[in-house]
């Protein structure tokens, strides 16, 4: 009935007291025969950071580690526990790209499966626009190898492996202008 990464299909072990009567009680939630404990498997935050150069192309990276390696991504990653949105756009270009961003203004949020270790991390990630007046000085570092700038008209979409990024490219296109 589920991929094989689904949480139904991964979860065998309570994770409070290592039980192996775990039984999911519905798509989204367990509860141990043994201790009671309940699991409920909820959306993960994410954020993706939209730049633009001069020219008006849209900063995209080159994923350097699994899963995607290779594929292109909008810069971000997850949020940490107790860390907002804006703080985790922040830290993730400084992680990834070296630089400080400023101006940054919610645009829309998508959710996403992110299959990870053979299990799926169900996100809902939230893209900011932001600016910053240090392109020139990025450097691809942490889980990027790499840099490009497109037209956001011009991306290959297949060359994205996460249905959220594919959105928010496709909402940009459908508001051009407008943000």
């Amino acid at each position: 009935m589920y991929s094989s990464t689904h949480p139904t299909n991964v979860l065998k072990f309570c994770p409070r007291c290592g039980s192996a009567h775990f039984p999911a009680t519905s798509n989204r939630s367990f509860k141990c025969a043994n201790c009671s404990f309940q699991y409920y498997v909820n959306a993960s935050a994410a954020v993706a950071v939209l730049l633009f150069n001069e020219n008006g192309e849209l900063l995209f990276t080159r994923r350097a580690v699994e899963p995607h390696i290779g594929k292109l991504d909008l810069p971000g990653g997850f949020i940490d526990p107790m860390e907002t949105g804006e703080q985790a756009a922040i830290r993730e270009i400084q992680e990834e790209l070296g630089i400080g961003i400023h101006s940054l203004k919610y645009f829309c949020s998508y959710p996403n499966e992110y299959v990870f270790s053979g299990y799926s991390v169900y996100t809902l990630d939230l893209a900011f626009l932001a600016r910053t007046e240090n392109l020139h000085q990025m450097i691809a570092m942490d889980d990027i190898s790499s840099f490009e700038f497109y037209k956001p008209q011009t991306v290959d979409l297949e060359e994205l492996p996460s249905i959220s990024m594919k959105n928010i490219i496709k909402e940009l296109i459908h508001r051009e202008g407008t943000y």
